[in-house]
């Protein structure tokens, strides 16, 4: 396959003002985001930016970045659109979505993700790492996964069933807090963002069960830790520390 790696990124986020700009030991968060990408070797990295402010500092850093309509609603539309705009063509039959918010995420996780697409009947990959907090497995902000997946053989990978904020399943067992990381085929991500929301999606308010409503296969791979989304000032000093280090 043909992949190329597209980052969403837009400036309107309420907890943590111009987050993609924010400053991380001297660059952007962007660009520290764009470089984890780059260093998956797995192709050409993209920002699809909302605001010419992104789009400006991820090209003064040497990166590569498109403008998309702000009014976007959501990072896949933007994508999409940037894809459209770069490769009308159809060049890249896999596209790669890598969150503008992890600066400190393991390029590996990138690959583990897009091998998932090796599988002809898979649409879509991602991740999910076991829940080791209790407290977690009860809070509707960490989405879990439903997967097909025998811990008990040892397995690391399988078929998504669903997605949920409630405590799923029951029975004794791991229970998976899903990463937003996601790869597409390119037929699969078109799919997808010309459907209407499903009835589920609405409900959970989980974009990912309209492809599952629209029949089609998500594949997920377990890894060992969930990487840092920065969406607070908190998380902010967090990312910094661990790029200290």
């Amino acid at each position: 396959m043909n992949p190329i790696i597209l980052i969403p990124a837009r400036m309107a986020s309420t907890r943590l003002p111009d987050k993609p700009l924010a400053d991380l030991h001297g660059r952007p968060m962007i660009v520290h985001v764009m470089e984890r990408a780059q260093e998956s070797k797995l192709g050409r990295v993209v920002v699809a930016c909302a605001e010419a402010a992104i789009k400006t500092a991820v090209e003064k850093a040497g990166g590569e970045a498109v403008l998309t309509d702000p009014a976007l609603p959501s990072g896949s539309d933007r994508i999409l659109a940037a894809l459209k705009i770069i490769d009308p063509a159809g060049k890249y039959d896999a596209v790669i979505n890598v969150q503008g918010d992890l600066p400190t995420l393991d390029p590996l996780l990138i690959k583990t993700a897009f091998d998932l697409l090796k599988n002809p009947a898979t649409d879509i990959g991602t991740l999910a790492a076991v829940i080791s907090k209790e407290a977690e497995k009860t809070n509707p902000n960490v989405v879990k996964a439903v997967a097909e997946i025998d811990f008990s053989k040892n397995q690391k990978t399988g078929r998504a069933l669903y997605f949920t904020r409630t405590t799923t399943p029951s029975g004794d067992g791991p229970l998976l807090h899903h990463i937003g990381l996601y790869t597409y085929k390119r037929a699969a991500l078109e799919k997808f963002v010309a459907a209407p929301p499903a009835a589920l999606e609405k409900r959970e308010r989980l974009e990912q069960l309209r492809a599952l409503a629209l029949g089609m296969r998500i594949d997920v791979a377990v890894v060992d830790t969930v990487p840092l989304g920065v969406d607070t000032p908190e998380d902010l000093e967090t990312a910094r520390r661990m790029l200290k280090r």
